[in-house]
C-alpha cells in the first residue's frame, strides 16, 4: 500500500459522520481530527440532513448510525443513493444490525459504545479501501486513454508463440526459434532447426502478427527470420540468393528487395 499512499497523499480522505448521539460524536470527531489523512466533510444528527448533503456532495468514507431519530441508517443509504460514499461503516448498539449492514454493502460496522482502538483500526481499513478504489479508477482512465491513441502510438503486440496442432498433440513454438516460413495454400510450413511444422493459417495473416523488424517477406510465399540470414548472393535481374546459417538457400525476388534494404545497402 505504500505506492498507493504516495500516489494519493495530496488528496485527503473526505469523511462524513451521521449520528444523533452527542456522546458518540464526542469520541469520534477527535479521532478523525487527529488523522492527518482525513478531512471531516460533514457531521449530521438527522437522516434527512445527511441525505440532502450526500446527494449534493458524496464522501469517501461515511460513518453512519444505524438508528437515527427520523429514519434508520439503511434508509439514509437508500435515499442518498449507492454513489453517496466510497465506503460505509455502520455504528450500532445492536449486534443484530451487523448482518443487515453487510447486506447493505457496508465495509464494516462498529458496536457502541465505541472502542477507540477499534475505531482507528476500521478507519485505517476504510482509508485503504478508498485509496485502492482511486487507484483502480486511475488504471481504468489510463486504459481508456490508451484505447483512444492513434494506432502508431500504441505499443505493438506481436506473437511470441506459435500453436501447432497436429494429430494427437499440440506444439508450442517460440517465434524466435523459427528460421523461415513458406506458404502452402491456406497453410504455412514453419521451419525450425531442420524440422518443419504445418500451421493452418494464411501467410499474409501470420505476417501481420509478426515483428516486421524480425520477419521479412523475401518472396510472395516466403518469410525469413533476419537473425538467421548469413549471406546474400546476387543473381540475374536484381534477384538474390538468401543463405541461412544452416545453409538453407532461399530466393529473394526483385519485388521484395526493399524489404532487405539495410542488408543490401553494402551490396
Amino acid at each position: 500500500m505504500a505506492f498507493q499512499e504516495a500516489l494519493f497523499e495530496s488528496a485527503p480522505i473526505r469523511v462524513g459522520v451521521v449520528d444523533g448521539e452527542s456522546e458518540t460524536l464526542r469520541h469520534v470527531l477527535p479521532l478523525l481530527d487527529a488523522d492527518a489523512d482525513v478531512r471531516v466533510a460533514g457531521v449530521h444528527d438527522t437522516g434527512a440532513s445527511a441525505v440532502e448533503a450526500l446527494r449534493r456532495e458524496p464522501v469517501d468514507v461515511l460513518f453512519l448510525d444505524a438508528s437515527l431519530a427520523d429514519m434508520d441508517g439503511f434508509q439514509v443509504l437508500l435515499d442518498a443513493g449507492s454513489a453517496c460514499a466510497g465506503a460505509v461503516v455502520f455504528m450500532t448498539a445492536r449486534e443484530e444490525h451487523a448482518l443487515r449492514a453487510f447486506e447493505a454493502g457496508a465495509l464494516d460496522y462498529l458496536l457502541k459504545p465505541l472502542a477507540p482502538e477499534r475505531f482507528v483500526q476500521v478507519l485505517g481499513r476504510a482509508k485503504e479501501h478508498v485509496r485502492l478504489g482511486r487507484l483502480q479508477h486511475l488504471v481504468r482512465q489510463l486504459a481508456g486513454l490508451v484505447r483512444t491513441l492513434p494506432e502508431p502510438l500504441r505499443a505493438p503486440r506481436y506473437l511470441d508463440r506459435l500453436v501447432i496442432r497436429e494429430v494427437g498433440r499440440v506444439t508450442l513454438l517460440r517465434v524466435d526459434d523459427v528460421d523461415w516460413m513458406a506458404a502452402e495454400d491456406n497453410y504455412v510450413q514453419v521451419h525450425v532447426g531442420g524440422h518443419s511444422h504445418l500451421l493452418r493459417q494464411p501467410l499474409r495473416e501470420l505476417e501481420a502478427r509478426l515483428d516486421p523488424e524480425r520477419f521479412v517477406r523475401i518472396h510472395r510465399s516466403t518469410l525469413v527470420n533476419l537473425q538467421r540470414v548469413q549471406e546474400l548472393r546476387p543473381l540475374l535481374h536484381g534477384e538474390y540468393q538468401v543463405i541461412l546459417r544452416d545453409r538453407t538457400t532461399l530466393k529473394l525476388s526483385r519485388g521484395y528487395r526493399e524489404r532487405l534494404g539495410p542488408l543490401l545497402a553494402q551490396g
